[in-house]
């Protein structure tokens, strides 16, 4: 991790992100939100992040959601809004899996690991997620690999290749 990171503030961290977002192929929009979205400052509307930068509390939070965008099956992703529940379920492509997609991206994009996992964020576990990626235990990793998004290492695995949490590919085809 740069030492550069850790002294963004939250627009400069936002800007990356959402510049991150965008180079990936995920489609974000900026546009004025209600005050009453799921998360402050963004929605997700028909396979779109929707962001509003005057609301946005926690940037960390565009990655996770990010993430759920990435690892379903891409004919699924137009049909994503706000109530992801209402999605069939989707095997490789939950809750675990969107974070540990999130945590990769964050760590390509060389910030803090408080940036994803702030204490407003996680139903209060953010500390304990934090703490398990930082050791490398890495929460829903295998089923970025069974999505075909990441290796493992492992007997078979070609040298040099990327292992997680470096992605074999951004989104789920």
């Amino acid at each position: 991790m740069s030492a550069g990171a850790a002294v963004l503030n939250d627009a400069q961290i936002t800007e990356r992100i959402l510049q991150f977002l965008r180079q990936i192929g995920l489609e974000v929009r900026e546009e004025s939100l209600p005050c009453d979205c799921f998360l402050p400052g963004m929605r997700i509307v028909q396979g779109c992040l929707v962001v509003d930068r005057q609301q946005l509390r926690w940037p960390g939070d565009l990655l996770h959601e990010a993430g759920h965008l990435a690892v379903v099956p891409a004919a699924l992703r137009p049909f994503m809004d706000d109530a992801l529940e209402q999605l069939p379920a989707i095997e490789h492509g939950g809750e675990i899996e969107a974070t540990a997609w999130a945590w990769a991206a964050l760590m390509h994009l060389q910030l803090p690991p408080q940036v994803l996992f702030h204490e407003g964020g996680y139903r209060g576990h953010a500390a304990g997620l934090r703490i398990n990626f930082e050791m490398g235990i890495y929460l829903g990793a295998s089923g970025l690999v069974h999505a075909g998004l990441a290796w493992l290492p492992g007997p078979g695995l070609a040298a040099g290749a990327p292992v997680y949490p470096r992605m074999r590919q951004w989104l789920r085809a």
